[in-house]
């Protein structure tokens, strides 16, 4: 087992549950302008959302759009999908969903005994490429930030995971080394492809057993693993 100095973690879906988080928010939003009297419910609802976003993420991640495009359409395109072309109801979605749902408090089991193990031998820093203006809230509204020496964003480097520079500003800005470092994330692709093809050992939080080839450092499927195997 290497000697560790540095553990680096993804946010979403490693730590806070995106996918519970997500669900609650726009549930509450989808009542709010009572979208029930136009569609079948909310689930159809979130069904279609998640596929659209989905598929401007990957845009996004590409550069082929920005954030700002990305913000409006997905929900946009979502409500034209049901007959509602309200560009105007699209935007409140869009601004509603962004303050409401870094707000909302569901981890995954066993994080913070698991961060408090961790963070007294290790230094714990955070990768992700979500919009910093959200990330720094549920960290805080979590009380996860007290657990984390440097929190890094896309946005602020100017490159996502997988992008090894990322990970390159991640370890500068940190004043660590490869073999020094370890990744853990969700992603198979973003954060543990990332980090290996960059050099860094990883640990793939495979919490829906997504079968996979790839050859990767670790892999657990629930974060209390960390503290035996760290």
């Amino acid at each position: 087992m290497p000697k560790y100095k540095h553990i680096f973690f993804d946010l979403d879906r490693t730590l806070w549950d995106f996918e519970k988080n997500s669900v609650e928010t726009l549930k509450e939003i989808f009542f709010k302008y009572k979208l029930d009297e136009k569609i079948e419910s909310p689930e159809v609802f979130i069904n279609k959302y998640k596929e659209i976003n989905e598929k401007l993420w990957a845009k996004y991640r590409t550069g082929e759009i920005k954030k700002e495009f990305l913000r409006n359409q997905r929900f946009l395109l979502t409500l034209q999908h049901f007959g509602i072309n309200d560009s105007s109801l699209a935007e409140k979605f869009g601004t509603d969903y962004i303050e409401i749902s870094p707000t909302k408090t569901i981890l995954f089991p066993n994080t913070i005994e698991t961060l408090k193990y961790l963070s007294k031998k290790y230094t714990l820093h955070i990768i992700t490429n979500g919009f910093k203006e959200v990330q720094f809230v549920k960290l805080k509204n979590n009380k996860l930030d007290k657990y984390f020496d440097k929190v890094i964003t896309s946005e602020t480097v100017g490159y996502q995971k997988p992008n090894a520079k990322i990970f390159q500003h991640s370890l500068s800005t940190s004043n660590a080394k490869k073999e020094e470092s370890l990744m853990i994330g969700d992603d198979l692709n973003t954060d543990i492809l990332g980090a290996r093809n960059f050099g860094m050992n990883q640990v793939f939080f495979n919490t829906i057993n997504t079968k996979h080839n790839e050859k990767v450092t670790h892999e657990i499927t629930d974060l209390k693993e960390l503290t035996e195997l760290l």
